[in-house]
């Protein structure tokens, strides 16, 4: 069990990507009640798949407008992607609840239950939503932005928005939301904001997550004056663009707020890093021959003559797109369209070594915003469903780099995961035994062929040997175990999410071999070792290693990290 415990209530779940990310984070997140409900809809597949990956506890598929406040336990964190609509107070709470067909104004649902938690409301809440949230209605920009300011500044928040392109900081998909984080008045975190300025710039959980330099002349300070009603009604009213940047701070009311230019410079993920194997892709993802010119028209430039409902004759034009996508560039944005056969100016296509075109299959589409192979995967959900849950789903990634954030503002020291989201993906991915729970069934797996490039951009670990387990490392075998000390000895800067290749250190020799990292997980030395010495049972950092080349010679370098590890690319030692 963690030491530390932070309580999470998710609402508008859908298949748990603030979940995935949270726990990602750190053990200290622990989902205790989540809630998801697709309107208008007999199969709630969203439902099926997150009580299949997380289990029924605590999981509530029914109407968040038919849900009563006290039915919801007391937390800590409150988190959700609610969705887009309208947030006018036009339509209050009262005319909200349960309209059938419609999502309802469910922001005013999440103000509901904050209200009525009272002295027991969470004291930290993280939000994602589209981009343009910040500049909507297009008659009235950046009023909806306003009104939840100004309702959660009125529950006592102070709160903090970044939108964020997750390509930016190197994930596989160019994909903008808001992210908003707000923490209650007297909370740890809030009490240690200073000054708005060196908060969104510097200092905050959000630029501590994603660092950023300001736009020149984009900063702006201004007060959310009036009532909700008063706010709906007049805010921005008759200008042409939204007073908020993408990104700033509102502490009662008072707004401070920039525009961010990202500023990355670790490694990047692309398209082609998440796709899997061409032999391991179903037929019916390829693209026939007879297929091949419908999906090259709907991707190319366009003009067409069209007629208005009114008569008027016009011209519709459209630009041409990268066709197939480009393999070495982050994805473009996913939609819910994605699944399905028929060509699509939007769906995604790619080209295989063999020269065949092919579209994207589930496993890819659940890479690119970072979620665990096979995540959507039940055998009551279609291809074309998982589509659209991935289409509707927010980038893990983002959410694990402000949940680690937040952990560190709100106990000064650094998150530990058991669960944490790798982003190298297997090109010949096998289903792994867990997404059967509920089903005996037999696993067929494929001895694959080991082909390879090493790519030097991809990080390295490097890690001391100790003089007892040198001959097993000498050994020439394909496969190899590799223990670190126990954990609170292992260095905490090492970027554990992020290693690719290992290559062991032997003393007064240095690194010749390079081997694959497999698999990265908790573990002991009672795996190998069944003496009981407390030591040997103290949790420690286990590799799985494939053996793949060795250089001609020896290379001495310097470990870093307590003489004993170095964090690197292989570019840097190769």
């Amino acid at each position: 069990m963690p030491k530390h415990r932070i309580r999470v209530v998710e609402l508008f779940a859908g298949v748990g990507g603030f979940r995935i990310g949270l726990e990602g984070a750190s053990d200290a997140y622990e989902t205790i009640w989540n809630n998801q409900w697709e309107p208008s809809t007999q199969h709630q597949d969203a439902s099926l798949v997150y009580r299949a990956r997380f289990g029924s506890k605590g999981h509530v598929n029914k109407d968040i407008n038919l849900i009563k406040t006290e039915e919801i336990p007391d937390h800590d964190l409150l988190v959700g992607g609610f969705p887009c609509q309208d947030y006018s107070v036009a339509a209050t709470l009262s005319r909200s609840g349960g309209i059938e067909g419609k999502k309802g104004v469910l922001w005013w649902q999440i103000y509901r239950i904050l209200e009525e938690k009272e002295e027991n409301r969470p004291k930290y809440i993280f939000f994602e939503n589209v981009d343009r949230l910040l500049n909507s209605p297009a008659a009235q920009r950046g009023r909806d932005f306003a009104i939840i300011l100004a309702s959660l500044s009125d529950l006592g928040y102070a709160v903090e928005w970044r939108v964020i392109n997750a390509a930016d900081y190197g994930m596989p998909q160019r994909r903008r939301r808001t992210y908003i984080v707000g923490y209650l008045k007297n909370s740890v975190v809030a009490n240690k904001i200073e000054g708005m300025e060196n908060w969104v710039q510097f200092d905050g959980v959000m630029a501590q997550a994603f660092p950023f330099k300001v736009s020149e002349g984009t900063q702006s300070e201004f007060d959310i004056k009036g009532t909700i009603q008063e706010v709906s009604a007049i805010f921005n009213k008759g200008k042409k663009d939204s007073p908020f940047g993408n990104a700033g701070l509102m502490i009662d009311r008072h707004v401070y707020s920039v525009d961010a230019i990202p500023v990355y410079d670790g490694t990047a993920q692309m398209l082609g890093d998440i796709l899997v194997d061409e032999d391991f892709v179903p037929d019916e993802f390829f693209i026939s021959e007879e297929e091949l010119p419908k999906w090259q028209y709907e991707k190319g430039a366009k003009k067409i003559n069209r007629v208005s409902k009114e008569g008027y004759e016009y011209v519709f034009s459209e630009g041409g797109m990268a066709f197939p996508d480009y393999l070495d560039k982050p994805s473009r944005t996913m939609i819910t369209g994605e699944g399905g056969p028929s060509p699509s100016r939007f769906k995604h296509v790619v080209q295989m070594p063999s020269g065949r075109y092919r579209r994207l299959i589930p496993i890819e589409m659940e890479r690119l915003n970072m979620f665990p192979d096979n995540h959507t995967y039940h055998p009551e959900v279609s291809d074309g469903r998982r589509a659209f849950l991935m289409g509707n789903a927010l980038v893990c990634g983002i959410v694990q780099e402000i949940g680690r954030s937040l952990y560190r503002f709100i106990y000064d020291e650094a998150p530990v995961s058991t669960r944490l989201i790798f982003m190298q993906r297997n090109p010949r991915p096998a289903l792994t035994p867990d997404l059967f729970n509920t089903e005996v069934r037999e696993l067929v797996y494929n001895k694959s062929k080991k082909t390879y490039t090493l790519d030097s951009t991809k990080r390295l670990l490097v890690g001391i040997v100790k003089k007892d387990n040198e001959d097993y490392f000498l050994a020439e075998e394909p496969t190899k175990l590799y223990y670190t000390d126990t954990i609170r000895k292992f260095p905490s800067t090492i970027a554990l999410n992020k290693l690719y290749y290992f290559m062991p250190y032997i003393k007064g020799k240095g690194v010749r071999d390079i081997y694959l990292i497999k698999m990265l997980r908790l573990g002991s030395k009672t795996e190998v070792h069944h003496e009981s010495e407390k030591d040997l049972k103290a949790p420690r950092f286990v590799f799985e290693l494939e053996y793949l080349e060795s250089l001609p010679k020896y290379q001495m370098i310097t470990l870093r990290f307590q003489r004993a590890f170095t964090d690197t690319f292989l570019g840097r030692i190769v």
